[in-house]
């Protein structure tokens, strides 16, 4: 259970295609995350999966079945949103059962899915209150616990977490995760958070206008990017990609560099810069230097034991073997 197959599926609202012809397989209790920049057409592709958009051409398969034609009902899919979209008036417990009544299912059977997903959830000493007794985080997981008793054959994910403090999105984060390893259930999860991608997905799929970038494991993305706007993506801070004569060094249109393959030293180096802007985190500074010829900045990782500021002249050599090379096109140079 859990398979979800797309064929040559495409969108089109009127004239425009936001969503070229693309195929794309996830397989069953699989986590994979659709991640892009804001209009890249992730939630889009989402609701062509959950049957909330109607595909313009194409198929999608579920579990082997043609799904294209399907009302969201008849999928097997549960969708929770980035609203918690709960009714105010009614306990947890009766919140969570309403997919379940509205199914017909006795209150015996209810009661026991009610149970187990209250206590999957750390929701068990909260079933008697009201969503306004709640924090957002709790709230989260009503919608979620919701889903759950529909014992879908996916859950799909649209940015639940955007409505949450940076703490809660840090907990609920951990707590999705546990969840799918506890349901071991196929997980479809949007977010323009390349954070979140790299650290909740078994798989993630970049997306740019409505394209398939690249499709891999979050390592598999960070050291081997597919083209020059997955390398500039995904990574935070993201790479540094140098054009002009250093790359032509290199045979290559574009080079790239992580910020933590750049040696720093303040006597000597391959590029010499000017500290800008420092950010501290405490084991980690990423410092922005800036260097004229080369780019118009470029950041870098530094323990704490090196000490920069601002204006200091600084010097640079990237790591050799972590040069991350691109051609005209903007695709990576094996």
């Amino acid at each position: 259970m859990g398979n979800i197959s797309l064929n040559q599926v495409t969108k089109s609202f009127g004239d425009v295609q936001v969503i070229p012809p693309l195929d794309l397989d996830i397989h069953e209790g699989e986590f994979v995350v659709f991640v892009g920049p804001s209009g890249c057409g992730k939630s889009t592709l989402l609701r062509l999966i959950a049957g909330l958009e109607d595909t313009s051409s194409g198929n999608i398969s579920i579990d082997g079945q043609d799904a294209t034609e399907l009302p969201p009902a008849k999928r097997g899919l549960a969708m929770v949103f980035q609203s918690y979209a709960l009714y105010p008036h009614m306990s947890v417990r009766k919140n969570i059962a309403f997919p379940m009544r509205m199914a017909g299912i006795d209150e015996a059977e209810q009661n026991t899915k009610i149970e187990a997903a209250a206590k999957a959830l750390n929701l068990t000493d909260y079933l008697d209150r009201r969503p306004g007794q709640l924090s957002g985080g709790q709230r989260q997981r009503v919608a979620i616990g919701r889903a759950i008793v529909r014992e879908p054959a996916a859950f799909l994910f649209d940015e639940p977490l955007s409505n949450l403090d940076a703490a809660l999105r840090v907990g609920m984060r951990l707590e999705i995760m546990e969840l799918h390893k506890k349901l071991s259930t196929t997980m479809i999860y949007v977010t323009h958070d390349q954070v979140e991608a790299m650290t909740m997905a078994d798989k993630i799929v970049v997306l740019q206008a409505g394209v398939i970038e690249q499709v891999g494991s979050p390592l598999e993305l960070y050291h081997t990017p597919r083209n020059k706007f997955v390398a500039g993506f995904i990574g935070s801070p993201k790479m540094n990609l140098i054009e002009g004569e250093e790359a032509a060094k290199h045979n290559a249109t574009t080079i790239g560099i992580r910020p933590e393959h750049l040696g720093v030293s303040k006597t000597d180096g391959l590029w010499k810069g000017t500290v800008g802007v420092a950010e501290h985190l405490g084991s980690d500074t990423f410092i922005h230097v800036h260097k004229t010829g080369l780019m118009d900045m470029m950041t870098v990782r530094i323990t704490g034991d090196i000490e920069a500021r601002h204006g200091d002249t600084i010097y640079l050599t990237p790591d050799a073997t972590q040069i991350h090379k691109f051609d005209a096109n903007g695709l990576r140079i094996a």
